[in-house]
């Protein structure tokens, strides 16, 4: 059945998609890196990295992190281990809201290892997956210890997290597995992109434009937040990547939000719950762009505005499948299951921004993932929607076609009636030729055959005269036994000849039928002209009615 091969290629892509991450996964377990807890403590006046290393600072190891508020801190590390502590060692940490972050090293011998940055040179430390490293020097003797100095945290999300330790060839693999990731997910957006502009260019469906903009929307995220941006362009301050990715992630939202109200049917979208949508898209959009200048001002309300205003776009997801349930709509469930993914990831993401659930390292990059199966899936879902389409207004063309061939043709038989003759043959140029034909004594076939006898002649007669017609010429049953065709003055249209096969034809109980046929040449520009030509036509089927019918007549030709 076609919804089982479908659903099994959706379980098919989806798998395809899930194995980088879970080898990237696998990557980030193995043994050579280790996640190293740290403890928390205010940087209080005069505190010094001396005291922070001794452990002569209040620190709290228990509490979550973003209770700590915004400020500066310590963030000290549990001791580390020997044998990944020896030869060059790199510490990685995730991106976060910070004025500066200064990395403090203790070696064994007493060394200690200082690297600072501030925001606007974190950019060089970004690794794949918006990842910070230092590559801290080898040296006789291991490292033992971590310190890390964040000024003017926002303490968002947290002050210090993602912190591990790794030798190089594990961040390297772990880089190989993030691009992986990262270049599977563009490829696949920028032939969706191509593929949907080209389909749109020639449909011009609103829907298909609205997907196009949040796919763009959504690869230029992937540039941003996978940490290509700060490759491409080192000098960009970090905190003014991640203002980025709010303002794309919320035209992300925004577009996705346009693509379903132009996905399903109108009928869907009550104007109540049109209306909601509207104003969610532009709460969305107008929250995106404030959020610049207001994370300048006050970073933690920011960001809760913005993750609220996401919730409030995502709350409309449940309307608009109840809706689309209720009107029972053709693609509820190609969109249901495109954008069950996306959704969840999100609702987990915003739920982590307000704290409720812990966040972590795959949870800010399950966006990549839930971006890439929705770009696919609804893709197909596209196509799906173009289908059914096509094939409505396939339907809605047989329909007029074959009403309007009903209204142009006689039902009884199959000829053009009167209004479609009239209407076909006026306005031809050229001098053209009418030849008006009846049937000799029809009363008498009704009496002698009955109705149903003499519809079958009528039916007999329009099958021959439709054989005998040129192509181009025009035939009509423009009265009950009456019939005309019109055909430009140079046709071959011999009246004997159409005579002599409507004598021969077989009719009901080999019942021999005869006919008159009265012949005129002129112009049929116009409705005077058609009057004047059938005018001398029909004198000419009189006259061979008076000579004694079967037999055709011919008009003097009229003047143009």
């Amino acid at each position: 059945m076609p919804g089982v091969r479908i659903v099994r290629l959706i379980g098919a892509l989806l798998l395809a998609l899930a194995l980088p991450l879970g080898a990237s996964a696998a990557t980030s377990a193995a043994p050579e890196v280790l996640p190293l807890p740290v403890c928390i403590a205010p940087a209080l006046p005069g505190s010094t990295a001396a005291e922070a290393l001794r452990g002569r600072l209040p620190y709290d190891c228990a509490s979550p992190q973003h209770r700590h508020g915004p400020g500066d801190y310590w963030a000290l590390s549990a001791p580390v281990p020997a044998a990944l502590g020896n030869g060059e060692v790199r510490v990685r940490v995730l991106s976060l809201w910070q004025r500066a972050l200064t990395l403090h090293a203790l070696y064994a011998d007493g060394h200690v290892e200082t690297i600072p940055t501030t925001s606007a040179t974190l950019s060089r430390h970004v690794q794949l997956g918006a990842i910070i490293e230092f590559a801290l020097p080898a040296r006789p003797a291991p490292v033992t210890r971590l310190l890390w100095h964040v000024e003017g945290a926002s303490n968002v999300r947290g002050i210090l997290l993602g912190q591990r330790i790794a030798n190089p060839p594990a961040a390297e693999r772990a880089n190989l597995a993030m691009a992986a990731i990262y270049s599977g997910f563009a490829g696949l957006a920028i032939a969706l992109l191509v593929y949907n502009l080209a389909i749109w260019g020639a449909l011009r469906h609103r829907f298909q434009l609205a997907y196009c903009v949040m796919v763009g929307a959504m690869l230029a995220y992937t540039f941003s937040s996978s940490g290509a941006l700060a490759w491409a362009w080192p000098g960009i301050d970090n905190n003014v990547r991640l203002r980025i990715n709010y303002l794309l992630l919320g035209i992300i939202a925004a577009a996705a939000l346009a693509f379903a109200r132009s996905f399903f049917e109108p009928r869907v979208f009550t104007p109540r719950l049109s209306a909601l949508t509207r104003a969610a898209i532009v709460l969305l959009l107008t929250v995106a762009v404030l959020f610049w200048p207001l994370s300048y001002l006050a970073t933690p309300l920011a960001d809760a505005i913005y993750s609220w205003s996401f919730l409030t776009g995502l709350a409309m997801v449940g309307p608009i499948l109840w809706s689309a349930w209720r009107q029972k709509s053709d693609y509820l469930w190609m969109f249901a299951v495109a954008w069950a993914a996306p959704i969840v990831f999100s609702m987990a993401r915003v739920l982590a921004a307000l704290h409720v659930i812990p966040t972590n390292f795959w949870l800010d990059n399950s966006t990549v993932l839930s971006l890439g199966i929705e770009a696919l899936l609804s893709s197909i879902a596209i196509a799906y929607r173009v289908w059914m389409l096509s094939r409505e207004r396939d339907e809605a063309l047989a329909g007029e076609t074959l009403a309007r061939r009903l209204a142009d043709t006689d039902p009884l038989t199959g000829l053009l009636n009167r209004r479609a003759f009239l209407s076909q043959a006026i306005g031809r140029e050229g001098e053209q030729q009418l030849h008006v034909i009846d049937i000799d004594h029809f009363k008498r076939v009704n009496e002698t055959l009955g109705h149903d006898g003499g519809d079958e002649v009528l039916r007999v007669y329009a099958r021959v005269l439709r054989t005998l017609v040129p192509t181009g010429a025009l035939v009509a049953r423009i009265g009950g036994e009456e019939f005309a065709i019109v055909a430009a003055a140079d046709m071959p249209i011999d009246a004997e000849r159409i005579l002599a096969k409507l004598r021969s034809a077989r009719m009901p109980f080999d019942l021999t039928v005869t006919s008159s046929i009265g012949s005129c040449l002129g112009p049929l520009t116009d409705e005077v002209d058609w009057k004047r030509l059938y005018h001398c036509a029909d004198r000419a089927l009189f006259d061979a009615k008076s000579a004694g019918r079967d037999r055709a007549r011919r008009g003097r030709s009229l003047a143009a």
